[in-house]
């Protein structure tokens, strides 16, 4: 910035000025993130509008007695609870409350949900739980009652719309994605036209048209008129969920229409400026939010471009210039938060936008109108929108399950992110000033060729110990990733729950954990995915892992395939139609740097956890050792038939979680690892690793890591053999 207003020759009083405006900014922003308190003395909370009743527990965000925002945790006890707490909107509720500290656990990965990012996007101090509470009242300020006439808003959807449509009309109406489903989720996802489904400036121009033509017909003074939208719109803001789309759109409009009333008609990159400013300055914490980075840098693009958009008189390329300009401005940091983005976005977005835009949007607000007025004919006009709007979704969907849309390389660095969009920037202005287009383009191609190539220039192997909880899951990368292995896939073991205790989207380890890794490391292959036993914990998120990357064969023990809990697994095998192997002990996995060999089960008879397969990796520099959940008698089978192939190995995945039915001091003296890993959960119900098996690593010297309390641990093999372990 200093060195363009220089370039531009400023006058000095004017970059000092900008300068000390700059760095004010900067000091103020870092005094009003919120930060922790030294001691969680909390003893009365007011819920905020932001919370979600999902099962048996309600969380979301409430401001304490001191001022400070909480996450606050709260376990319903029973159905009528539940009841009591869903049938009224929360917000301005009032409790005393008892609490505890919620546990630090470790978050899964780098490149999974953070929680603590989460709290200070959102000028959270941290968490509570609660333990016991009080109802003493509740407040009865504007902003609770607004954030009750969108409850009240979203309870008449739910009782008047079709329950297909109401996902939709929520999301589109009051700015509530909470009932979207997840297929239709990652099918809007792949086409790169989530964006539809918040409320933006598109949407808030539309209202905005519609409302002042209506106006304006009924004989409303244009300057009325316009008092009127400046009155109205901040209302709009909070009824459709206060979201920065939203935020952004209606601060713009008011600038804008407050300006022209003073018959000082302000230009549209100020007003986009102001309201940043007026946002910022308000929230502070608000630029971590990546609907905030995504929403502003979206418009600012559109902004900015106007020149090439003027350029075309040509609707469908002008619409191409939209989608293009925005889509390249966004891709970056798109890349960096969620580790790919659609290439058929391009084009989806011609058709799509504005068929949600001034079809779909209007329709859900005629409908909406209906509703109130006219009921009856709301009902018949439901009859006709209702499968139409169906058959949409089953072409989506479809659409959303063609190959090759997502451009998945991996995260790339900070610098990475900065040189793409110096390449974006670069590119658009030749393309604005007609000039350099060759080089334009040439540079902005070079950035994302080494975007696309950087995993495939690491020549170091590595060996991911995923944190999946109570489960095991391991990642292994040959060098140059010219070959990916995964050892189980973690899961959960599930219980039978009341209904009312049953959330509306089961978690799901596979989709919500060992996706996202694959994905932020720009796995879009697995060579071999090896099932070492048909145990829940460890195969159950085998499925959307499936759905999610390419899987080119799969390993499993002899005889677990008849398993129960291998089913759902075996339909989503065959639907892919992925070659799977029995594999025991003396068979092989080919690989150009490693001798991969399976030592165990020695029969052919499947028992459970003593007939896991058990691999051996190991070269002249390394000796790792699998072992699935292989107990006492398995490992003395290893000593009798491997005594001196085992011996000092570098690292060893203990077998059943630490359980201490597993880790025989026989067996562990033998091998003598440099470095043992515990897959077990934080907090873990089992009780794992036991206390035994940690005394007897700790006797034998044996240094130890577990993945539940250290979280994902990496062991990296360098190109000179050296081993280096690494934790989050």
């Amino acid at each position: 910035m200093l060195s363009l207003l220089l370039y531009k020759q400023f006058p000095i009083l004017f970059i000092a000025f900008t300068l000390s405006i700059g760095i004010g900014s900067f000091f103020y922003t870092e005094h009003r993130i919120p930060v922790p308190p030294l001691e969680k003395s909390v003893t009365q909370i007011t819920w905020t509008d932001t919370y979600r009743i999902n099962g048996s527990t309600l969380r979301g965000f409430a401001i304490s007695e001191n001022k400070d925002k909480w996450y606050v945790q709260l376990k319903l006890e029973s159905e009528q609870h539940k009841e009591v707490f869903t049938e009224h909107s929360i917000a301005g509720l009032t409790m005393n409350i008892l609490s505890e500290e919620t546990s630090n656990r470790p978050k899964a990965h780098m490149y999974a949900f953070d929680m603590d990012n989460y709290l200070k996007s959102n000028g959270s101090v941290g968490q509570l739980q609660i333990t016991q509470y009080e109802l003493i009242g509740k407040n009865t300020d504007f902003i609770t009652f607004m954030a009750g006439q969108r409850f009240k808003m979203k309870q008449h959807i739910e009782r008047h719309f079709p329950l297909s449509l109401q996902a939709e009309a929520e999301a589109l109406l009051i700015g509530s994605r909470e009932q979207m489903p997840t297929d239709m989720q990652n099918a809007y996802q792949t086409l790169g036209i989530t964006h539809l489904f918040a409320i933006s400036g598109l949407h808030v121009a539309l209202i905005v048209w519609l409302i002042y033509e209506m106006m304006i017909r009924i004989g409303v003074r244009r300057e009325t008129a316009n008092w009127l939208l400046i009155i109205a719109l901040p209302f709009y803001a909070l009824l459709a969920g206060g979201a920065p789309s939203v935020w952004r759109s209606v601060s713009v409009t008011e600038i804008v229409l407050i300006s022209m009333l003073f018959q000082r008609k302000i230009a549209i990159e100020d007003a986009f400026s102001l309201g940043i400013i007026g946002f910022v300055f308000l929230t502070p914490w608000i630029i971590f939010q990546i609907g905030f980075q995504l929403s502003y840098l979206a418009a600012f693009s559109l902004i900015y471009s106007s020149i090439l958009l003027i350029s075309s008189h040509s609707y469908l390329l002008q619409s191409f210039i939209i989608t293009a300009v925005c889509q390249l401005i966004v891709y970056p940091i798109l890349l960096y938060h969620f580790y790919e983005i659609s290439i058929s976005s391009f084009l989806a977005n011609l058709v799509f936008v504005p068929l949600f835009s001034f079809l779909i949007l209007p329709l859900n607000l005629l409908l909406l109108l209906l509703t109130f007025i006219l009921p009856f004919f709301s009902e018949i006009l439901f009859l006709v929108y209702e499968p139409v709007r169906g058959l949409l979704d089953l072409l989506i969907l479809k659409l959303g399950t063609l190959p090759y849309q997502m451009w998945n390389p991996m995260r790339p660095a900070g610098g990475v992110v900065l040189l793409a969009y110096f390449s974006v920037v670069l590119l658009l202005v030749s393309f604005e000033r007609k000039k350099n287009l060759f080089l334009g383009t040439l540079f902005f191609l070079v950035v994302v060729v080494i975007i696309q190539i950087g995993p495939y220039m690491d020549p170091s192997t590595r060996i991911s110990f995923v944190n999946v909880g109570q489960g095991d899951c391991i990642l292994i990368e040959m060098p140059y990733r010219e070959q990916v292995i995964m050892i189980d896939t973690g899961g959960i073991l599930r219980f039978d729950q009341e209904i009312w205790k049953q959330t509306s989207e089961p978690y799901e380890i596979g989709r919500q954990v060992v996706l996202p890794l694959l994905k932020g490391k720009g796995i879009n292959t697995i060579d071999t995915l090896i099932i070492t036993h048909a145990d829940a914990d460890h195969m159950e998120g085998a499925e959307e892992v499936l759905r999610g990357v390419k899987v080119k064969e799969i390993h499993i023990t002899p005889g677990s395939a008849e398993k129960e809990v291998m089913d759902d697994l075996w339909g989503e095998i065959e639907k892919r139609r992925i070659p799977i192997y029995e594999k025991k002990a003396g068979d092989i996995i080919l690989s150009d740097y490693f001798q991969f060999q399976y030592l165990y089960p020695l029969d052919e008879t499947y028992g459970g956890n003593n007939d896991s397969l058990v691999l051996s990796m190991r070269n002249i520099n390394f000796h790792g050792l699998f072992l699935g959940d292989l107990e006492e008698q398995g490992e003395l089978d290893l000593v009798k038939h491997y005594t001196q192939a085992l011996k000092q190995i570098d690292v060893l995945k203990v077998g059943h979680h630490g359980s201490k039915t597993s880790s025989n001091e026989q067996f562990l003296t033998l091998v003598q690892p440099s470095v043992a890993i515990i897959q077990a959960g934080f907090e873990n119900r089992y009780g794992h690793p036991h206390p035994e098996v940690v005394e007897r690593l700790e006797e034998l010297s044996i240094p130890y890591l577990q993945t539940g309390t250290d979280g994902t641990i990496e062991v990296e093999i360098n190109k000179s053999g050296e081993m280096f372990v690494t934790t989050p």
